[in-house]
């Protein structure tokens, strides 16, 4: 599967909401109609955006907007990241603070809303098995991790203000209503 391929079947699951729990739903019936090499090619190409993905500015974003991120928190944003189509994702990777300009994180900035999407990161697998009523093969592939030495102290409200400064406005010290 081609990278616009990926990107063209989840703005396809985006069309009629964009609820991320029914995104991960229609990309799941919508990768299930196709070859089941294509969903093996959707599974290594999803790996690839989820490696690519895996930084430690972006994890700082995730913390902040969803008032903390452990792994499998920051792996669910990643997933819910996903949801919000091509465009979003590629300039959150390239900019984290960049989704400061996201209507609704602006609002979760006052309602405490959290954004996850667990559904997305099984949609290869689920489509798979309801496709073949078997199981995806291979194992996922282990996601290249960052450097420890470059995380910073997510909870530093200083250190969030200078690397995420438009992000830290919101969440750090949130408008008032």
């Amino acid at each position: 599967m081609r990278t616009d391929d990926f990107w063209q079947l989840i703005e396809r699951a985006r069309t009629g909401g964009g609820d991320p729990d029914a995104v991960a739903a229609r990309a799941v019936a919508l990768l299930a109609a196709r070859d089941p090499e294509e969903i093996v090619g959707y599974a290594h190409h999803q790996q690839r955006v989820l490696a690519a993905s895996y930084r430690v500015d972006l994890w700082g974003a995730a913390y902040l907007i969803n008032g903390g991120a452990s792994d499998d928190g920051f792996e669910y944003f990643r997933g819910w990241l996903m949801t919000q189509g091509r465009e979003v994702f590629a300039r959150a990777v390239a900019d984290p603070d960049s989704l400061a300009e996201l209507p609704q994180i602006r609002s979760a900035s006052l309602s405490g809303e959290e954004f996850e999407c667990e559904d997305m990161l099984a949609v290869p697998w689920d489509a798979y098995r309801k496709a073949t009523a078997t199981d995806l093969p291979g194992e996922r592939a282990a996601i290249r991790q960052p450097d420890l030495n470059d995380f910073w102290d997510f909870d530093d409200e200083d250190e969030a203000r200078r690397r995420l400064p438009r992000l830290a406005a919101l969440f750090v010290e949130p408008p008032q209503e």
